[in-house]
């Protein structure tokens, strides 16, 4: 589920080892055609599951450098880094444990009781299913990894919070130093 055609099969290659090394993991990677196509390519901190705009420059910086190089990619592009979001895909089967009664949404590759999108709260793994509490269904459903195509969480409250308490706080921080008097800005200051 981290990809979906050979192309992305090959950018995935040639990008996961320098992600790798850099200390992020790849998320997804989706390459989105027209005149010119552009490469999206989701990472997080291997460390701790997020990723800030510095991380997001230097892994493209990085992937750059490295795809001039290696040329996975047909024709011009453009290349896009991102982080997985609120709403992340869930693309490996530790998310649905490390996500676990997270509210999501799994779209199978065929249809199983009639229909193709389940929706609810996941409840870890069972060997090489998903475990995941339906709405409106008593039991917990296994559905087999293998025949998810796209799953992501669903945004709820819950995550919002989850999501406020790992992102940095917006006060300002406090420091010994005395209050800078100048009232504009003076040469060398930008």
């Amino acid at each position: 589920m981290k990809t979906k055609t050979n192309m992305d099969e090959r950018i995935l290659a040639v990008a996961a080892p320098v992600a790798q090394d850099m200390g992020y993991g790849i998320v997804r990677i989706r390459v989105q055609g027209g005149n010119r196509s552009v490469v999206q390519i989701m990472a997080e901190r291997l460390s701790d599951g997020l990723m800030n705009v510095s991380d997001c420059a230097q892994l493209s910086r990085a992937l750059s450098s490295t795809f001039e190089v290696e040329d996975p990619i047909d024709g011009a592009y453009v290349l896009e880094v991102s982080s997985p979001g609120l709403d992340r895909p869930l693309t490996d089967m530790k998310h649905f444990e490390q996500y676990a009664g997270q509210l999501a949404r799994l779209e199978l590759d065929r249809f199983v009781e009639g229909r193709k999108r389940f929706r609810g709260i996941l409840a870890g793994i069972d060997g090489d299913n998903v475990a995941i509490d339906l709405d409106k269904e008593d039991e917990t459903a296994l559905i087999p990894f293998a025949w998810i195509s796209e799953a992501k969480l669903l945004i709820t409250d819950e995550v919002i919070k989850k999501g406020q308490k790992q992102s940095p706080k917006n006060s300002k921080k406090k420091t010994n130093k005395k209050p800078n008097k100048k009232t504009s800005p003076q040469k060398g200051d930008i």
